[in-house]
C-alpha cells in the first residue's frame, strides 16, 4: 500500500555480499509501501550482484565511484522521496519502523529525526543497546563526533539545503553532514530503536583510524572548534592509537 511521504533509502556497497541480504530484507519487509531502495555498488567482485538479483523493486547501480560519499550523493541524485536516509550494506533496520518515521515527519513538520541504535557483531548477536543520543551542534563541534548515522533520517529539503555530502571526506563525511544539518534545524529525538549497526573488523572506521582522526580534526576546525576542545583531544587519541 502506498501512502504518506515517500522514503528513499540509499545503500553504498562494495564487496558486501556477505551481509547485504540482511540490509535488503530489513527494508523490503517494512510495513510501509511508499519507499524506494537504491543500491550504489562500486563494481563489487563478490556475490553482491547475484544476491541483489534475487529481489525485485531494487534500483541497482554498479559503477566506479570515488568513495562512499560520492556513491551516497549519486544515490540521492536518483532518489524521488521526501524523506532520505542511507544504510550501509552491512547494517539493517529494525522491523516496521518506516510508518513511525513517516508519521514523525508528516505530523511534526520536521527535517531531522534521530532514534536509538543497537550494535551487533557480524553474526547479529547484540553487543550494546544504545539509547538515543540527544546532541546539539555545540556538542558535535566541541565534544564528540557521535551522531549515529544508521538511526538518522532527514528531509530531502534539508539534504539539498546543506548541499549534500562533502566528497573530499572519505571517512567522517557523516560527521560533517550532520554538523551542517544541525546548524540549520533542531532534530526530533525518539526513544525507539531504529537500526542495527554491525561492528566488525572490516568496517570503514576500523580500517581507517588515522584518516578518521585527521578528518575529525579538519571538520571540527571548519565548524569552529578550537585546538583545546575535547573533540581534538579525541582526534589525537585516535590518531596515536591507529596503525601506520
Amino acid at each position: 500500500m502506498k501512502n504518506g511521504l515517500m522514503i528513499s533509502i540509499v545503500t553504498p556497497s562494495l564487496n558486501q555480499g556477505k551481509y547485504i541480504e540482511d540490509n535488503i530484507n530489513s527494508i523490503a519487509e517494512q510495513n510501509y509501501g511508499n519507499y524506494e531502495h537504491i543500491i550504489m555498488d562500486g563494481c563489487s567482485t563478490d556475490e553482491t550482484k547475484e544476491v541483489v538479483g534475487k529481489y525485485k523493486n531494487i534500483i541497482f547501480n554498479s559503477q566506479k565511484d570515488t568513495g562512499p560519499g560520492n556513491a551516497i550523493n549519486a544515490g540521492f541524485m536518483k532518489a524521488r522521496g521526501d524523506i532520505f536516509a542511507w544504510l550501509n550494506a552491512d547494517d539493517y533496520y529494525e522491523k516496521n519502523i518506516f510508518d513511525l518515521v513517516e508519521k514523525k515527519f508528516s505530523e511534526n513538520k520536521i527535517d531531522l529525526l534521530i532514534g536509538s541504535l543497537t550494535f551487533v557483531d557480524e553474526n547479529k548477536k547484540i553487543i550494546l543497546k544504545e539509547a538515543t543520543k540527544r546532541i546539539e551542534l555545540k556538542d558535535l563541534i566541541h565534544e564528540t563526533p557521535d551522531l549515529r548515522q544508521p538511526c538518522t533520517f532527514f528531509s530531502r529539503r534539508l539534504f539539498e539545503k546543506v548541499k549534500g555530502i562533502d566528497e573530499n571526506l572519505k571517512v567522517v563525511f557523516d560527521y560533517d553532514l550532520f554538523a551542517k544539518m544541525l546548524s540549520e534545524t533542531t532534530p526530533c529525538f525518539i526513544d525507539f530503536n531504529l537500526a542495527y549497526y554491525r561492528d566488525h573488523k572490516f568496517t570503514l572506521t576500523r580500517r581507517s583510524v588515522r584518516k578518521q582522526a585527521l578528518e575529525i580534526y579538519k571538520v571540527a576546525k571548519k565548524h569552529g572548534a578550537s585546538f583545546k576542545d575535547n573533540i581534538n583531544k579525541l582526534a589525537l587519541k585516535k590518531f596515536l592509537s591507529g596503525k601506520l
